[in-house]
């Protein structure tokens, strides 16, 4: 099926999720970079599902995520720009494919930067339980995980199943 290239602005909503999942993402890289040389060799390299360290490693680990993070963002943004190729009901038409098209890239910006934040809250942690400041993770940290990523594919079906 033919699938128009359609050249959607970003939202308002959007340029905000950016702004703030970026600026923490960004926030949280120099924080590592500052704090480099206050951290121990050893550092957590794993969290178990109660958000306990189960493995130590090397500070390096560190730079893990960051690096994750930044293909991620780049990735997902690619995909943002877009969205003729998401997958689409067999509905899709002239007159709703832009409802479409903002709907799926709407998903992929809010799991984008939800990523980025997710990121970020595990680096700080990680680099405040090497100083000592922190024990773990916390047991409430994967459900919540869980359930912030489940949100907005949830949401985005929901309105998918309302494009008519």
């Amino acid at each position: 099926m033919y699938r128009p290239i359609l050249k959607l602005p970003k939202t308002r909503y959007e340029k905000i999720l950016d702004c703030i999942g970026g600026g923490l993402f960004i926030l949280s890289i120099l924080y590592i970079v500052g704090m480099w040389g206050q951290l121990p060799e050893k550092i957590p390299g794993h969290f178990n599902g109660a958000g306990e360290v189960n493995r130590w490693g090397s500070k390096i680990e560190l730079l893990i995520l960051p690096f994750i993070g930044i293909l991620l963002w780049i990735l997902l943004g690619l995909l943002e720009k877009i969205p003729h190729i998401h997958k689409y009901p067999a509905r899709l038409n002239e007159s709703n494919v832009e409802a479409f098209y903002l709907n799926s890239r709407k998903i992929l910006n809010e799991i984008k930067n939800l990523c980025l934040l997710i990121f970020t809250a595990i680096s700080f942690q990680m680099v405040r339980i090497a100083l000592g400041e922190a024990e773990s993770l916390g047991w409430w940290f994967l459900p919540l995980v869980l359930i912030i990523t489940a949100i907005p594919i949830i949401r985005g079906i929901v309105v998918a199943t309302k494009i008519k």
